[in-house]
């Protein structure tokens, strides 16, 4: 007889008290709806794929409202929730996108020949081609005309410049689809074409770069971090917070996040006493960043880790982890390139290793190794592997899949933060300098919230933010630099994704605890968590408790009260 995987088994015994839920097939159906707009119109920034959406998500709304809730199980209306919600704060998120577009749609003025161009590709309309050809020809004189006259007109910052150069990438972009569909099949499209093509598309190569540059250097707040960003404001916090299920105000968080600071820093101290440095913590952290391994020890050094926490976690048989997903995880090396935006190794189904390049001078080459050292690694590659991220993504494949539509940070990085505050519990530190490593990253989450709220709050310029990483938790200045930019200076980071690790970790402790108290063991509730997919903490909780969901559910559970 086979060996049946610890995941099927995993899987059978779970069966029987999973319910399913009746909307699966209807929040697959969304999920589909959405990518296949999004494949379908695929020139983002234009007001024929922004009207489209709109008309999307008044639809779904009409049929959400239509669901006879009271029918539903209790997966069913958790889910219910979770699809109303969505669909509200995407019609949200794309409300904003659209009135950022509406500030810069002027630059596109002359392409209305263009998208007709590009709409009427799509079912193969066989265009006039000698007209095709002139007009393209004119539009490019337009161009020019209007670099001309925009010149005199600079925007007032680069997040302007930038969106209104992505307005022009996007027509490219959907010019270049149209373009290549007819080249070469279409003999006379090809002959009157091709040349007026490639003139206008220089023309527009130049343009998107005119657009990008084309904002006032006097005019931006430079504080001299050399980092611009937009802060959201209080009313956007708000409003996100709520579609995340978090009861809290921002300045509620920040005052949590400053008493976890505080904790955090008293431990430090005490690891900085351990290790004969006194009071004096940034002194002791500094002999701990001092601890790097040797260019080309650092994989090696990951794995160990690995094996380490691995052992630890299942010597306690604090959770399933199949064999499967040991075995199946990888390991890649980081960029040059993806280390400016983000210092230290990254997770998922691989582990990202982030460690100094030939090519890096002598001072990022010692603030990457002392970034990255062992003891900083500590807490981390379980973070980012298993019980984390490699894990999350490997159950999340396997178990209620529909709901990866609600991804939401506060599940994927609070579950992550959670298990280093577990371990931290469960004495899994053993010197000092493994304690120093553990709260460096704690102290840091907690940096997150505080400065990342109170720079969208517009208390804080980004050079406060850089100044408390550096002066009150320790980064090396280029790290925390770096740390900075990639929370306000890029596309990459939302609004609420830097406090989604400790909030969303102090929510699943808090649940935890619930959890234990009416007799469930830790394996088994960290089992459930990872069967039951991407949720909002709260409606995990309503479901694993069995508490009443009503369909204009909001938010109440205020998680955070009695956590030291």
């Amino acid at each position: 007889m086979k060996k049946i995987s610890s995941c099927i088994i995993l899987l059978l015994l779970s069966s029987s008290w999973l319910q399913a839920s009746e909307l699966i097939d209807l929040i697959n159906s969304y999920s589909a709806d959405k990518r296949a707009l999004e494949r379908a119109y695929t020139v983002k920034e234009s007001e024929e794929y922004y009207q489209r959406l709109f008309q999307f998500f008044e639809d779904w709304e009409d049929q959400v409202a239509h669901i006879p809730f009271e029918k539903l199980g209790k997966e069913g209306k958790a889910d219910f929730i979770l699809l109303k919600n969505l669909i509200e704060k995407e019609k949200y998120q794309l409300t904003k996108s659209y009135s950022a577009y509406e500030e810069v749609a002027y630059v596109a003025d002359f392409a209305s020949p263009l998208y007709t161009f590009i709409r009427k590709r799509r079912r193969g309309n066989q265009p006039d081609s000698k007209e095709l050809a002139g007009t393209f020809s004119n539009i490019k004189e337009m161009i020019l005309s209007k670099t001309t006259e925009l010149s005199k007109q600079p925007f007032k910052t680069w997040i302007e410049a930038d969106h209104a150069a992505r307005v022009v990438s996007s027509l490219q972009f959907g010019l270049k689809e149209a373009f290549k569909f007819y080249y070469n099949y279409d003999p006379e499209f090809t002959w009157w074409v091709k040349s007026s093509y490639t003139e206008l598309e220089e023309a527009l190569n130049n343009y998107h770069d005119f657009l990008k540059e084309n904002y006032s250097k006097s005019s931006q707040k430079d504080d001299g971090s050399g980092i611009i960003g937009k802060p959201v404001g209080r009313e956007t916090l708000i409003e996100e917070l709520s579609f995340e299920f978090i009861p809290y105000s921002p300045e509620e968080l920040i005052a949590t996040a400053e008493k976890q600071f505080e904790w955090c820093k008293e431990e430090m101290i005490k690891a900085s006493q351990e290790m004969g440095f006194g009071n004096d913590w940034k002194a002791a952290l500094e002999h701990v960043k001092d601890t790097y391994v040797a260019p080309g020890k650092q994989p090696e050094a990951i794995k160990d880790l690995y094996d380490h926490s691995i052992n630890f976690i299942e010597d306690r048989d604090l959770i399933t982890i199949p064999d499967l997903a040991k075995e199946t995880w990888g390991m890649i090396m980081m960029t040059p390139e993806r280390q400016k935006i983000n210092p230290f190794f990254t997770g998922g189904w691989e582990i990202s290793i982030s460690y100094p390049t030939v090519d890096m001078s002598y001072e990022d080459k010692m603030m990457s190794m002392r970034g990255n050292n062992p003891n900083f690694s500590f807490p981390t590659v379980q973070h980012e592997l298993h019980p984390g991220h490699n894990l999350q993504y490997f159950m999340n494949a396997r178990h209620r899949n529909y709901r990866r539509t609600f991804n939401t940070p506060f599940w994927m990085e609070g579950w992550a933060l959670y298990w280093e505050i577990i371990l931290w519990n469960k004495d899994f530190p053993q010197t000092p300098e493994q304690k120093m490593g553990m709260l460096f990253w704690r102290i840091h989450r907690c940096a997150r919230i505080i400065f990342s709220l109170n720079y969208q709050l517009e208390n804080w310029t980004p050079q406060q933010c850089i100044d408390m990483l550096v002066n009150e938790v320790g980064h090396e200045y280029a790290n925390a630099e770096a740390e900075v930019r990639r929370s306000f200076a890029t596309s990459y980071t939302p609004p609420l994704y830097q406090i989604a690790y400790m909030i969303g970790g102090l929510q699943f402790y808090a649940l935890r605890d619930e959890m234990l108290k009416e007799g469930w063991t830790e394996k088994a509730f960290h089992d459930r968590v990872m069967q039951e997919n991407f949720l909002p903490v709260e409606i995990l909780r309503a479901i694993l408790l069995d508490l009443d969901l009503s369909k204009d559910y909001q938010s109440s559970w205020k998680f955070s009260t009695n956590f030291n």
